[in-house]
């Protein structure tokens, strides 16, 4: 019998929502799937062995073409017992030992699979420390699928690949994303976890430009927003290494998903020795930040611990409300970023803006009083796949005073927010999608990077920096006016487009537009009862 190839489909219909569906399907239909967690986690780590084995065997390929220019004979079997029976590629991609490598596993008869899967992972762990312990032993074996559903689902995952999707895309993360879509228990309009789309974390990365120094994402997911940074870092000629990756996730298996994704990606990072709630047990303690990046669970409720009352976090600010944790979250970030340069870019749900809570309030007031809030700038509606609401990007910084950043001189912002409200910029739909979702192409990032960074250069005038229903830089007086809110509706001019109505002239268009169509229906009578006449019908 002919092997199967691995080579992947070179349609370009393919849709990865499409594959994920019959993986979905055959899942919810076969015996012993499990619960959404195990059913998600047994996708992810099938997708996994697809990522790393397509990897390795492009590092294979890659190698022989190396050896083939120098002159070398990559079948020659002492070129082969030196290059590859235990080989080093210089793009991190990991060696992998014949049994677990993706070429086996298609390969494998269906009643094998199983056990086949499982010794795939164990020797992925006893042979690459990166990757021990971002599996749960006998993942396959005890959960027992039926042989034939396992086969449907492997060559399902099969049509996975980067030379189908792009090499750029978190696919792993975007499998994530799927199944907390589709299968969303702990996701309502409001309250939940959410995978951050591309164009998104583009913008957060664009704007407050974390090139270098250490980055932290205190509820990092399944990595995506480390991945997706270190991926413009590199679209912008810029050296990953000099970045240092910290995170904290709460969910196990979604923790080893991201040390599995980021390993992948040869990013170097510490997201702390387990699991665990960053509230209750922050593993990053005393640790400070140039740059921290987040998403955090929009409204989150069930954060709250009598053990916080006492903590360090709000020494200076108050305890945050325990009906949410917005606060508490932007609380936390303030509390790990550098003194006197730290910048944080982060994603709140709309209501924090003005949230009248008291504890909320005072806690937005001494932020504010105490300029650690430098930009608020509403999103659009819905950029995200699993909710359709609008978000506030936040951007906070510990140095308003200005100097020299990058290159370019900034001046002394202190006393003033800059407001951005891009809820009318949903002009670009992404097709194929179940439901309607917009995006931000790339010209628009750069265009709220742009007004930003000029915002921030000694040639603005912070008194005058507008433009109507866009942005406008506030000062702290007239903050204090409106009760210290942060919607940026309350201070950007908003244009009625009513009053640029010349309505005598609009009604006199109209009424003419009135007197040509009925003349034009009188005419038209006219013609069909001279037609009936003349055929002897006649008309009464």
């Amino acid at each position: 019998m002919a092997k199967k190839t691995i080579k992947s489909e070179k349609d370009d219909k393919l849709n990865l929502d499409a594959i994920l569906f019959k993986c979905r399907d055959i899942l919810r239909n076969a015996k012993n799937s499990g619960s959404f967690f195990e059913k998600r986690d047994m996708m992810l780590t099938l997708v996994f062995l697809r990522f790393i084995g397509e990897k390795y065997e492009d590092g294979v390929a890659n190698l022989r073409q190396t050896l083939i220019d120098q002159g070398l004979d990559p079948d020659d079997e002492e070129i082969r017992k030196a290059f590859f029976d235990d080989a080093t590629f210089a793009d991190g991609t990991f060696d992998l030992p014949i049994e677990s490598r993706w070429s086996t596993i298609i390969n494998t008869p269906a009643p094998q699979l199983n056990v086949a899967l499982d010794t795939a992972l164990r020797s992925i762990g006893a042979t690459t420390p990166q990757l021990r312990g971002c599996f749960v032993e006998g993942t396959f074996t005890q959960r027992n699928l039926g042989a034939n559903d396992m086969k449907k689902i492997i060559d399902e995952v099969n049509k996975i690949s980067h030379k189908a999707f792009g090499k750029e895309k978190d696919l792993i993360g975007r499998v994530y994303e799927y199944f907390l879509k589709e299968f969303a228990v702990n996701a309502t309009k409001e309250e939940g976890e959410f995978y951050t789309p591309h164009d998104v974390v583009q913008l957060i990365a664009t704007v407050i430009e974390p090139f270098d120094g250490t980055l932290y994402d205190p509820c990092c997911g399944s990595g995506g927003m480390f991945i997706q940074s270190t991926e413009l870092v590199k679209a912008k000629q810029g050296d990953i290494s000099r970045i240092n990756v910290y995170g904290q996730e709460k969910e196990a298996a979604t923790y080893r998903l991201a040390k599995m994704n980021l390993a992948l990606r040869g990013i170097s990072h510490n997201l702390g020795s387990e699991s665990d709630s960053t509230f209750t047990n922050d593993l990053h303690k005393g640790l400070y930040f140039d740059f921290i990046m987040a998403n955090p669970p929009f409204n989150l409720k069930p954060w709250w611990d009598d053990n916080l009352k006492n903590d360090a976090r709000w020494t200076d600010y108050g305890i945050p409300p325990q009906s949410n944790a917005n606060y508490a979250w932007i609380l936390h970030m303030l509390s790990h970023l550098k003194p006197l340069s730290g910048v944080a870019g982060f994603l709140l749900a709309n209501g924090a803006l003005g949230d009248t809570d008291t504890n909320a309030f005072e806690i937005r007031k001494k932020l504010i009083k105490n300029d650690k809030v430098e930009a608020i700038i509403i999103l659009p509606r819905e950029l995200f796949f699993t909710t359709d609401i609008s978000v506030t990007f936040w951007i906070l910084n510990q140095n308003k005073k200005g100097g020299k950043l990058r290159g370019r001189e900034l001046r002394n912002r202190e006393h003033e927010i800059l407001f951005m409200d891009l809820r009318r910029w949903t002009e670009n739909p992404v097709k194929g999608e179940q439901k309607k979702k917009v995006q931000l192409i790339t010209e628009q990032i750069q265009r709220v990077a742009d007004i930003y960074h000029q915002w921030q250069t000694p040639s603005a005038d912070g008194k005058n920096f507008a433009e109507p229903e866009l942005y406008r830089s506030v000062g702290i007086e007239e903050i204090e006016q409106n009760n210290w809110t942060l919607v940026p509706s309350k201070y950007i001019e908003f244009i009625d487009h009513d009053l640029e109505i010349d309505y005598p002239k609009e009604m006199a268009r109209i009424q003419q537009e009135m007197k040509e169509l009925m003349k034009r229906e009188k005419e038209s009578q006219q013609m069909l009862e001279e037609a009936f006449k003349g055929i002897g019908y006649g008309i009464d």
